[in-house]
């Protein structure tokens, strides 16, 4: 038996939004026991928190691991253990940054995620879709408008693979389903780092989506889909797709939508605001920073709007290269239009649902994984405490602090 007894902290209750000032004991990597005053096992690891604040580990919902660089395109040359490098750099960091668990949205595979689980990469717990699929000329198409030759080997790095019609994405979705993925995901609707589409495109035609949709559910998996427009994210979301990437541009008639189909939204504002200040230094295309501006303004105005209308709301981030480091400042960015626990829960209990892990992460009730964090002051008071890293004292993973 391996313990870990975290004795005096204030333990945060996500669902009710309530503190409870006690003790909290893992053993052999689950959440055993809370309470005053609990006796600790023989040889348990004791830590003295004297009144910090005791949350859930933290659960970015929108994460790319292996791009280390803001040159989606660039990625395909790469040599995989050159990628894979720099992605087990990534993943520790994102570790000490409180994200225990990440569900990656493309580019990620199983090999990073049984490397993970198995302790050969530091970092968190690994939710995969192996590579998003794309129509030609997608958002998941890396090519200029004069290459010709695509080279889809699934050896090589990058995050899109082209699939078209139906029976090409029913082929796509089954090849990466069979190697694990526990969630498909599929570009919608144009985007910021691809070459050859427009923001307002949309994507697939409906017979492409729900063929891509039927063979996840299938297999119990579930698809998430890249789109910004109202236009885009009310055809996959009539399409039967679970979870809308990005959304800057809904309007009011997709929030009825959303709850109609009992759909998740994954902002991820943050990544506006480093593309626009930082982008061009760390890769990203000229062309590709000039698209930035007509997702950026609309996106707190987006995620303010399907708050007020009941929609399920989960934490993202889709930061790109040298910008991974701002992955926190997504809590403050939120926090400008959301109560600090409504951005918590998005972070916590919402994201755990949408990865099927409901209970098992992103809360403190007994018998769920100990995944922890420990933090200096009340981000129920001030979300800025968890926005900055600096002010957590300690990671908890599966039961060990990390």
């Amino acid at each position: 038996m391996t313990a870990l007894l975290l004795r005096s902290g204030k333990l945060l209750d996500v669902e009710t939004g309530e503190y409870a000032e006690g003790d909290l004991l893992c053993v052999d990597g689950r959440i055993a026991e809370t309470g005053p005053g609990l006796t600790a096992p023989d040889g348990a690891r004791i830590v003295d928190l004297a009144g910090a604040t005791v949350l859930p580990g933290l659960i970015d919902a929108h994460v790319h691991v292996t791009a280390a660089t803001a040159d989606l395109g660039a990625l395909p040359t790469w040599s995989p253990s050159y990628a894979t490098a720099h992605a087990a750099q990534i993943m520790g960091k994102m570790l000490d940054r409180g994200f225990t668990t990440v569900r990656d949205a493309s580019g990620a595979d199983f090999g990073l995620a049984d490397a993970q689980a198995e302790g050969l990469i530091r970092g968190p717990r690994l939710g995969f879709c192996g590579k998003a699929l794309s129509q030609t000329g997608g958002h998941g198409d890396s090519r200029p408008r004069g290459t010709r030759v695509h080279d889809g080997h699934q050896c090589c790095a990058g995050l899109g693979r082209i699939a078209d019609g139906v029976d090409a994405v029913r082929a796509a979705a089954r090849d990466e389903l069979r190697k694990g993925a526990h969630h498909i995901k599929v570009m919608a609707g144009g985007g910021v780092a691809s070459p050859t589409d427009r923001i307002d495109s949309t994507q697939y035609s409906m017979e492409e989506l729900r063929a891509i949709v039927e063979e996840a559910d299938a297999a119990n998996r579930y698809v998430a889909a890249h789109a910004y427009t109202a236009r885009s994210v009310s055809r996959a979301l009539r399409a039967g797709i679970r979870s809308i990437e990005h959304g800057n541009l809904i309007d009011e008639s997709n929030v009825a939508e959303f709850l109609e189909h009992d759909a998740f939204l994954v902002p991820t504002l943050v990544t506006y605001w480093a593309l626009k200040t930082e982008g061009r230094e760390f890769g990203l295309p000229e062309d590709s920073w000039r698209k930035v501006d007509d997702v950026l303004g609309a996106g707190l105005a987006a995620l303010e709007m399907a708050h007020r209308g009941g929609v399920k709301i989960v934490y993202g981030s889709d930061l790109l290269g040298g910008m991974h480091r701002h992955q926190n400042e997504e809590f403050r960015i939120r926090g400008e239009v959301l109560p600090p626990l409504e951005v918590i829960r998005s972070a916590t209990t919402t994201a755990a649902d949408l990865l099927g892990m409901t209970g098992e992460i992103g809360t403190l009730r007994v018998g769920a994984l100990a995944d922890l964090v420990v933090l200096d002051g009340d981000p129920l008071e001030d979300i800025a405490n968890l926005a900055n890293p600096e002010h957590i004292r300690h990671v908890v993973q599966h039961g060990a602090l990390v």
